[in-house]
Protein backbone atom coordinates (compact mmCIF):
# COMPACT_ATOMS: atom_id res chain seq x y z
CA UNK A 1 0.00 0.00 0.00
CA UNK A 2 1.63 3.27 -1.13
CA UNK A 3 1.53 5.94 1.92
CA UNK A 4 0.35 9.38 1.02
CA UNK A 5 2.91 11.49 1.56
CA UNK A 6 3.01 15.28 0.50
CA UNK A 7 6.01 17.59 -0.86
CA UNK A 8 5.45 20.82 -0.75
CA UNK A 9 7.66 22.72 -2.81
CA UNK A 10 7.68 26.57 -2.80
CA UNK A 11 9.03 28.28 -6.52
CA UNK A 12 9.64 31.72 -6.06
CA UNK A 13 8.95 33.72 -9.87
CA UNK A 14 9.61 37.33 -8.75
CA UNK A 15 9.01 39.37 -5.50
CA UNK A 16 5.23 39.08 -5.35
CA UNK A 17 4.14 36.22 -6.47
CA UNK A 18 4.87 32.23 -4.99
CA UNK A 19 3.48 28.95 -5.98
CA UNK A 20 3.31 26.40 -3.38
CA UNK A 21 3.26 22.75 -5.23
CA UNK A 22 2.28 19.27 -3.70
CA UNK A 23 2.31 15.95 -5.40
CA UNK A 24 2.63 12.60 -4.96
CA UNK A 25 5.59 10.61 -4.21
CA UNK A 26 5.44 7.97 -7.01
CA UNK A 27 7.03 8.28 -10.40
CA UNK A 28 4.16 11.02 -12.01
CA UNK A 29 5.31 13.47 -9.78
CA UNK A 30 8.07 15.17 -12.00
CA UNK A 31 5.67 15.06 -15.13
CA UNK A 32 3.31 16.98 -13.52
CA UNK A 33 6.02 19.07 -11.56
CA UNK A 34 7.22 19.96 -15.28
CA UNK A 35 3.83 20.51 -16.79
CA UNK A 36 3.20 23.53 -13.83
CA UNK A 37 6.71 24.65 -14.61
CA UNK A 38 5.81 24.56 -18.73
CA UNK A 39 2.58 26.95 -18.02
CA UNK A 40 4.29 29.78 -16.32
CA UNK A 41 7.42 29.85 -17.96
CA UNK A 42 8.67 32.86 -20.73
CA UNK A 43 7.87 32.03 -24.54
CA UNK A 44 11.34 32.41 -26.50
CA UNK A 45 11.64 33.77 -29.88
CA UNK A 46 13.87 33.72 -32.50
CA UNK A 47 16.28 37.33 -32.90
CA UNK A 48 14.70 39.50 -35.90
CA UNK A 49 17.19 40.97 -38.36
CA UNK A 50 19.55 43.57 -36.57
CA UNK A 51 19.26 47.21 -37.08
CA UNK A 52 22.27 47.80 -39.60
CA UNK A 53 21.92 44.77 -41.16
CA UNK A 54 18.13 45.72 -42.46
CA UNK A 55 19.07 46.38 -46.01
CA UNK A 56 20.19 42.25 -46.55
CA UNK A 57 16.00 41.44 -45.96
CA UNK A 58 14.50 39.08 -43.54
CA UNK A 59 16.62 36.85 -41.25
CA UNK A 60 16.63 33.46 -42.15
CA UNK A 61 15.40 31.08 -39.41
CA UNK A 62 16.00 27.48 -39.11
CA UNK A 63 12.53 26.84 -40.82
CA UNK A 64 13.69 28.76 -43.62
CA UNK A 65 16.97 27.07 -44.08
CA UNK A 66 15.73 23.60 -44.26
CA UNK A 67 13.78 24.54 -47.00
CA UNK A 68 16.36 25.55 -49.22
CA UNK A 69 18.51 23.14 -47.86
CA UNK A 70 16.09 20.08 -48.97
CA UNK A 71 15.45 21.24 -52.27
CA UNK A 72 19.01 22.08 -52.85
CA UNK A 73 20.35 18.20 -52.12
CA UNK A 74 16.52 17.31 -54.11
CA UNK A 75 18.50 19.13 -57.29
CA UNK A 76 21.96 17.75 -56.35
CA UNK A 77 20.88 14.40 -56.43
CA UNK A 78 18.44 14.78 -59.20
CA UNK A 79 21.55 15.94 -61.21
CA UNK A 80 23.84 13.12 -59.89
CA UNK A 81 21.14 10.22 -60.81
CA UNK A 82 20.90 11.80 -64.06
CA UNK A 83 24.42 12.28 -64.68
CA UNK A 84 25.09 8.55 -63.51
CA UNK A 85 22.24 6.89 -66.14
CA UNK A 86 23.83 9.38 -68.94
CA UNK A 87 27.03 7.75 -68.23
CA UNK A 88 25.29 4.01 -68.24
CA UNK A 89 23.51 4.55 -71.39
CA UNK A 90 23.42 2.05 -73.77
CA UNK A 91 24.19 3.69 -77.14
CA UNK A 92 21.57 0.40 -78.74
CA UNK A 93 18.49 1.01 -76.64
CA UNK A 94 15.21 2.40 -78.06
CA UNK A 95 12.00 3.13 -77.30
CA UNK A 96 9.26 4.31 -79.05
CA UNK A 97 8.97 7.12 -77.36
CA UNK A 98 12.10 8.53 -79.00
CA UNK A 99 10.07 8.44 -82.50
CA UNK A 100 6.55 9.03 -81.33
CA UNK A 101 6.96 12.52 -79.35
CA UNK A 102 8.61 15.48 -80.39
CA UNK A 103 9.47 19.28 -78.75
CA UNK A 104 7.37 21.84 -78.75
CA UNK A 105 8.35 25.21 -76.88
CA UNK A 106 10.73 23.27 -75.28
CA UNK A 107 8.40 20.46 -74.01
CA UNK A 108 8.10 17.23 -75.19
CA UNK A 109 4.54 16.52 -76.44
CA UNK A 110 3.14 12.54 -77.95
CA UNK A 111 2.48 13.01 -81.55
CA UNK A 112 -1.02 12.38 -82.85
CA UNK A 113 -1.54 9.02 -84.37
CA UNK A 114 -2.56 8.73 -87.62
CA UNK A 115 -5.66 6.72 -86.60
CA UNK A 116 -6.73 9.10 -83.68
CA UNK A 117 -10.37 9.83 -83.05
CA UNK A 118 -11.09 13.34 -85.19
CA UNK A 119 -13.64 15.21 -84.05
CA UNK A 120 -13.86 19.13 -84.64
CA UNK A 121 -13.54 21.35 -81.52
CA UNK A 122 -17.48 22.55 -81.82
CA UNK A 123 -18.09 18.71 -81.70
CA UNK A 124 -16.11 18.49 -78.72
CA UNK A 125 -17.77 21.03 -77.15
CA UNK A 126 -21.33 19.78 -77.56
CA UNK A 127 -20.37 16.33 -76.59
CA UNK A 128 -19.09 17.17 -72.95
CA UNK A 129 -21.68 18.93 -72.39
CA UNK A 130 -24.62 17.26 -73.57
CA UNK A 131 -26.41 13.69 -73.61
CA UNK A 132 -27.57 11.58 -76.31
CA UNK A 133 -31.12 12.15 -75.64
CA UNK A 134 -31.11 16.03 -75.79
CA UNK A 135 -28.76 15.77 -79.14
CA UNK A 136 -31.62 14.00 -80.30
CA UNK A 137 -34.41 16.05 -79.11
CA UNK A 138 -32.49 19.07 -80.55
CA UNK A 139 -32.04 16.89 -84.22
CA UNK A 140 -35.79 16.17 -84.30
CA UNK A 141 -36.67 20.09 -84.01
CA UNK A 142 -34.88 21.09 -86.22
CA UNK A 143 -36.24 18.83 -88.64
CA UNK A 144 -39.60 19.48 -87.99
CA UNK A 145 -38.40 23.70 -88.58
CA UNK A 146 -37.23 21.88 -92.19
CA UNK A 147 -39.96 20.35 -93.49
CA UNK A 148 -42.04 23.43 -92.21
CA UNK A 149 -39.66 25.51 -94.67
CA UNK A 150 -39.68 23.00 -97.15
CA UNK A 151 -43.48 23.20 -97.42
CA UNK A 152 -43.45 27.05 -97.94
CA UNK A 153 -40.82 27.50 -100.01
CA UNK A 154 -41.29 24.65 -102.13
CA UNK A 155 -37.34 24.97 -103.50
CA UNK A 156 -37.93 26.49 -106.76
CA UNK A 157 -35.78 28.79 -107.31
CA UNK A 158 -33.13 27.43 -104.64
CA UNK A 159 -29.79 27.77 -105.43
CA UNK A 160 -28.82 24.39 -104.19
CA UNK A 161 -31.14 23.13 -105.92
CA UNK A 162 -30.17 21.08 -108.88
CA UNK A 163 -30.96 22.89 -112.78
CA UNK A 164 -33.28 21.19 -114.80
CA UNK A 165 -33.71 20.84 -118.02
CA UNK A 166 -36.21 21.25 -121.27
CA UNK A 167 -34.60 19.86 -124.62
CA UNK A 168 -37.00 21.39 -127.22
CA UNK A 169 -36.83 19.27 -131.06
CA UNK A 170 -36.77 20.74 -134.37
CA UNK A 171 -36.72 19.15 -137.79
CA UNK A 172 -33.74 21.05 -139.33
CA UNK A 173 -30.63 23.52 -138.34
CA UNK A 174 -32.76 26.28 -140.13
CA UNK A 175 -35.26 26.12 -137.80
CA UNK A 176 -32.76 26.56 -134.47
CA UNK A 177 -31.14 29.20 -135.73
CA UNK A 178 -34.62 30.75 -136.38
CA UNK A 179 -35.41 29.15 -132.76
CA UNK A 180 -37.41 32.05 -130.35
CA UNK A 181 -38.40 30.47 -126.86
CA UNK A 182 -40.32 32.75 -125.96
CA UNK A 183 -42.62 32.36 -128.70
CA UNK A 184 -42.38 28.62 -128.52
CA UNK A 185 -43.80 28.76 -124.79
CA UNK A 186 -45.90 31.71 -125.54
CA UNK A 187 -45.31 34.15 -122.74
CA UNK A 188 -43.12 37.12 -122.47
CA UNK A 189 -39.37 37.31 -122.66
CA UNK A 190 -39.26 38.76 -119.48
CA UNK A 191 -40.63 35.56 -118.27
CA UNK A 192 -38.61 32.53 -119.83
CA UNK A 193 -35.88 32.66 -116.92
CA UNK A 194 -38.87 32.02 -114.55
CA UNK A 195 -39.37 28.23 -113.26
CA UNK A 196 -42.76 28.89 -111.71
CA UNK A 197 -45.37 31.63 -112.18
CA UNK A 198 -44.98 31.97 -116.21
CA UNK A 199 -48.34 32.80 -117.60
CA UNK A 200 -48.95 32.50 -120.95
CA UNK A 201 -50.29 35.48 -123.71
CA UNK A 202 -53.50 34.58 -123.48
CA UNK A 203 -53.50 34.66 -119.85
CA UNK A 204 -51.93 37.84 -119.61
CA UNK A 205 -54.33 39.37 -121.55
CA UNK A 206 -57.64 37.59 -120.10
CA UNK A 207 -56.78 38.12 -116.45
CA UNK A 208 -55.48 40.78 -114.29
CA UNK A 209 -52.37 40.02 -112.37
CA UNK A 210 -52.70 39.43 -108.74
CA UNK A 211 -49.72 40.03 -106.26
CA UNK A 212 -46.60 42.46 -106.38
CA UNK A 213 -46.20 44.64 -110.05
CA UNK A 214 -43.50 47.49 -108.97
CA UNK A 215 -40.04 45.94 -109.63
CA UNK A 216 -39.42 47.87 -106.28
CA UNK A 217 -41.65 45.09 -104.36
CA UNK A 218 -40.94 42.20 -106.71
CA UNK A 219 -36.77 43.01 -105.76
CA UNK A 220 -37.92 43.12 -102.36
CA UNK A 221 -39.49 39.84 -102.42
CA UNK A 222 -36.75 38.30 -103.88
CA UNK A 223 -34.14 39.25 -101.08
CA UNK A 224 -36.87 37.85 -98.86
CA UNK A 225 -37.23 34.59 -100.19
CA UNK A 226 -33.23 34.45 -100.66
CA UNK A 227 -33.11 35.09 -96.93
CA UNK A 228 -35.36 32.29 -96.51
CA UNK A 229 -33.64 30.04 -98.27
CA UNK A 230 -30.06 31.15 -96.20
CA UNK A 231 -31.97 30.09 -93.17
CA UNK A 232 -33.05 26.57 -94.23
CA UNK A 233 -29.67 25.89 -95.42
CA UNK A 234 -27.61 26.93 -92.40
CA UNK A 235 -30.66 24.45 -90.73
CA UNK A 236 -30.16 21.45 -92.85
CA UNK A 237 -26.71 21.77 -92.11
CA UNK A 238 -26.91 22.14 -88.55
CA UNK A 239 -29.19 18.91 -88.57
CA UNK A 240 -26.58 17.05 -90.06
CA UNK A 241 -24.07 17.91 -87.78
CA UNK A 242 -26.84 16.99 -84.54
CA UNK A 243 -26.91 13.85 -86.44
CA UNK A 244 -23.10 12.89 -86.44
CA UNK A 245 -22.41 14.03 -83.35
CA UNK A 246 -25.34 11.97 -81.34
CA UNK A 247 -23.78 8.73 -83.79
CA UNK A 248 -20.00 9.77 -82.61
CA UNK A 249 -21.87 9.89 -78.84
CA UNK A 250 -23.38 6.51 -79.10
CA UNK A 251 -20.18 4.83 -80.68
CA UNK A 252 -18.45 5.69 -77.99
CA UNK A 253 -21.28 4.14 -75.67
CA UNK A 254 -21.31 1.15 -77.51
CA UNK A 255 -17.13 1.19 -76.66
CA UNK A 256 -17.38 1.10 -73.10
CA UNK A 257 -18.62 -3.07 -73.74
CA UNK A 258 -16.69 -5.22 -72.90
CA UNK A 259 -17.47 -6.98 -75.98
CA UNK A 260 -14.10 -8.15 -78.71
CA UNK A 261 -14.44 -5.58 -81.39
CA UNK A 262 -12.81 -4.38 -84.52
CA UNK A 263 -12.55 -1.00 -85.89
CA UNK A 264 -13.79 -1.28 -89.49
CA UNK A 265 -13.88 2.47 -90.67
CA UNK A 266 -11.94 4.98 -89.14
CA UNK A 267 -13.92 8.50 -87.27
CA UNK A 268 -14.09 11.63 -89.74
CA UNK A 269 -15.40 14.97 -88.69
CA UNK A 270 -18.31 13.87 -90.45
CA UNK A 271 -19.09 10.65 -90.02
CA UNK A 272 -18.61 8.11 -86.60
CA UNK A 273 -16.09 5.59 -86.56
CA UNK A 274 -17.65 1.65 -87.44
CA UNK A 275 -17.33 -1.34 -85.45
CA UNK A 276 -17.75 -4.63 -85.73
CA UNK A 277 -18.92 -6.80 -82.60
CA UNK A 278 -18.54 -10.02 -81.43
CA UNK A 279 -22.01 -12.12 -81.90
CA UNK A 280 -22.75 -12.90 -78.04
CA UNK A 281 -25.04 -15.51 -77.68
CA UNK A 282 -27.78 -14.12 -74.90
CA UNK A 283 -28.79 -16.15 -72.58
Amino acid sequence: MLEKSYIYIYIYFDSNIFLLYYAWRHRSDMSSFRKALKSRQRNHHERSQPGFRKNLGLLEKKKDYKLRADDYHKKQNTIAALRKKAMEKNPDEFYFKMINSQLQDGVHVAKKAKEEVEVTEEQKKVMRTQDIKYVEMKRVAEGKKIERMKGELHLLDADSKQKNKHTFFVDSKKDVASFDLANHLNTLPELVDRVFNRPTLKTLETKSIQGAVEPKVIQKLARQRKHQYKILSQRVDREKKMFVISQKIQTRKDLQDKTKKVKVKKETPNAAAIYKFEAKRKR
